[in-house]
Parts: C-alpha cells; structure tokens; sequence
C-alpha cells in the first residue's frame, strides 16, 4: 500500500518557490535599510560632521602658517587646536588632515615620539601630499636614530611623486647619504644615480657627480 504523505511542498512561481520568494523579499529589505542608513548617515550625521571640523580646523592651519605651534597644537580660548579635531571629529577628512599637521607641529617641536604617532595616523590617496607626509615621517624616524625605517620611506617618499622635480631629488638624496652613512653603498649608488637620470638640472643632480664619485660609481 502506498502511505499517504501530507507533508506541503513549496509552490513553485516561475521556478522559483514561495520560500525563496520570501527569503528574498527579506534580503531586499534588508537592502533597502542599509542603504538607508547610509544615506541617512551621509547627509544628517556625515556631511555636517565634516563641515564642523573644517571649520574648527580654520584658525589652528592660521596658527599653523605662522609657526605658533602650541595654538595649532592645542587651540586657544575660543578655538580648537588640531589635537581637539582629531578627538573630537574621528573620522573625518579634517581630522585625518589635522594628524598631518599635528606630526608637522611635533616634528619642529623636536618631539618625534608624536610626530611618528600623527603622521603615521595621516592617510592620502594624493601623491604629492602623501610624498611630503612620508618625508616627514622619515624625518622623525631619523631624529630617533632609526635609520632603517627613515632610508626606506625617504626612498618612498622619492618616489611618490617623481614629477616635483624640486622635492623628489631631495628626498632620494637624504636615502642615498643615509644609505652611504650605514656602509650600504649599493643601495646609495642607486639613488644617487637614479637623481643623476632624472633630475639632472636639479640642485641635487648639478653636483651629485661628486657623491657618486667618491663611491666609485662616475661613468
């Protein structure tokens, strides 16, 4: 005898069952919330977030410009520092922006512990900025007396953005001379060389000859 099943079996619409319909309903809606509550985010949170911390960031790039470095630091009476956009607009453009002008400030300072804190903290996606960044950071490396990391980013920092043909040279330089002060003479030839092919009529490439000779390295 044949048993009787009574157990339902899905609907099938156009291939597809009244289950997976549903579940697929649910994920749409799901969707739409999320996209939703960025958008909600973006325009009522976000973007005004941003506008505040630009605007808070005014008057410390002021004191910035004319290298009064605790006001840009730590702000005055009535305006914010860098140091308070940074805590208090997390996540913004500005407050990425204040980490780069914080390390700046530290670094003139002579307090390369927080320099390298900021700086490291700064992100870019423009290469002339990020070149400059990472120059400052190498700098700070450097005063700590840590010079494989500074000969790396100095490097780095050359070749960001090869077409500043004032500042790229500069920095392949300070590789170069730091590779040749810890006996890497291989790696310091190929900066200076490197200067020497595509920075010939910078201040760098007008008298590197005489690095490179000294190296042994003068075709």
């Amino acid at each position: 005898m044949s048993e009787n099943k009574n157990t339902a079996q899905p609907v099938a619409v156009g291939g597809f069952s009244r289950e997976n319909l549903k579940k697929v309903a649910i994920a749409a809606g799901a969707i739409i919330v999320l996209v939703g509550a960025y958008f909600g985010y973006k325009y009522w949170i976000s973007e005004p977030n941003e506008k505040k911390a630009a605007e808070a960031m005014f008057k410390a790039e002021e004191y910035y410009r004319i290298d009064s470095l605790n006001l840009a630091l730590q702000g005055d009476a009535q305006n914010a520092g860098f140091l308070k956009v940074i805590t208090k607009y997390s996540g913004t453009n500005a407050a990425n922006m204040a980490n780069f002008y914080a390390g700046s400030c530290y670094l003139k300072q002579g307090d390369f512990k927080n320099a390298v804190k900021h700086l490291e903290n700064f992100s870019t996606n423009a290469p002339q900025v990020k070149a400059r960044a990472t120059a400052l950071l190498a700098d700070a490396y450097a005063e700590q007396g840590n010079k494989e990391k500074a000969v790396g980013l100095y490097a780095e920092a050359g070749k960001t953005f090869d077409k500043d043909d004032y500042n790229s040279p500069e920095y392949l330089f300070r590789a170069g001379y730091l590779y040749e002060s810890m006996g890497k003479t291989k790696e310091a030839i190929e900066m200076y060389q490197l200067i020497k092919e595509k920075y010939p009529k910078s201040e760098r490439g007008f008298d590197i000859d005489k690095y490179l000779g000294r190296l042994g390295a003068v075709e």
